[in-house]
């Protein structure tokens, strides 16, 4: 187990910055948010960056996982739009490509997965439907995952189809494959009451294959520094290591880009004394 940072809270930072910044202060992974501004997906010359930045990571010694939740990088007009369950199935396909080309770029930098979730629906659709879209593109992915051999973690998220990890449960139950895992995100369990969050650490601990961390209040969907909101630490890592989690945990506080290296620096030190020398 260690500590990484998502990328998503250097936002106003070059990518090569952030990473050396995050490797000065510790951080032994990050997660990538592929965007307009880091590592565009859609450069025309991604190959160039792509190797640059697994270089770096190497000279570093810092692994990564790709995360997927760019906000306005597939529609400038609409935040996390089109996803998997957008009722056209043109649409679909181009959240379904973007995901396609992240699980390709996972490979060439050797990630240990990529994090998805399932977006929220648009227009009206029956439950039945949207699990039925949902889980034919998460199919479509596990082909492609297979081809590149990357891991996929899916993660619920409030607000969207899949917010829960009841209904998380059900999405996995139709699909039961080994590549096709899970991302937890510490503060959305608080946010939806899912408590002790040990207990979810414990009961998905064989598919866990990323965890997201940040403090959080209950029904306020709000990434906190650590030590502002409600969630227990104490707990949190106690179940990791009950669960023998091996991989990263990632510090994701989008909204700290304005003061994001004081930001990563506050997080691990507050971090530290729970994840300690494992």
């Amino acid at each position: 187990m260690f500590l990484g940072y998502n990328t998503n809270g250097f936002a106003h930072h070059r990518l090569e910055d952030a990473i050396s910044i995050l490797a000065d202060l510790g951080y032994r992974a990050i997660a990538l948010t592929l965007d307009v501004h880091h590592l565009d997906p859609f450069a025309s010359d991604l190959h160039d960056r792509l190797d640059a930045v697994r270089r770096q990571l190497v000279r570093h010694n810092m692994s990564c996982v790709i995360e997927t939740g760019a906000r306005f990088l597939l529609d400038p007009r609409r935040k996390h739009q089109p996803t998997l369950l957008s009722s056209l199935a043109s649409e679909r396909q181009i959240r379904l490509d973007f995901l396609k080309r992240c699980i390709s770029i996972a490979s060439e930098l050797n990630a240990s997965c990529v994090s998805f979730w399932s977006g929220a629906a648009t227009e009206p659709a029956t439950d039945d439907e949207l699990m039925l879209r949902l889980t034919d593109g998460c199919r479509q992915l596990i082909e492609r995952a297979e081809e590149k051999h990357i891991a996929l973690a899916f993660e619920p998220e409030p607000g969207m189809f899949i917010d829960t990890m009841e209904k998380f449960s059900q999405l996995h139950s139709n699909l039961n494959h080994p590549l096709f895992g899970l991302t937890i995100d510490i503060g959305h369990l608080v946010f939806g009451g899912e408590l002790p969050v040990s207990r979810y650490l414990g009961d998905w601990k064989q598919i866990l294959s990323n965890v997201h961390i940040e403090d959080m209040r209950p029904g306020i969907h709000d990434h906190l520094m650590i030590g502002e909101g409600e969630v227990d630490f104490d707990d949190v890592f106690s179940g990791l290591r009950k669960a023998e989690y091996k991989g990263g945990v990632f510090v994701e506080l989008s909204r700290h880009s304005y003061d994001a290296v004081e930001s990563a620096r506050k997080a691990k030190a507050l971090l530290d004394r729970y994840i300690g020398n494992t």
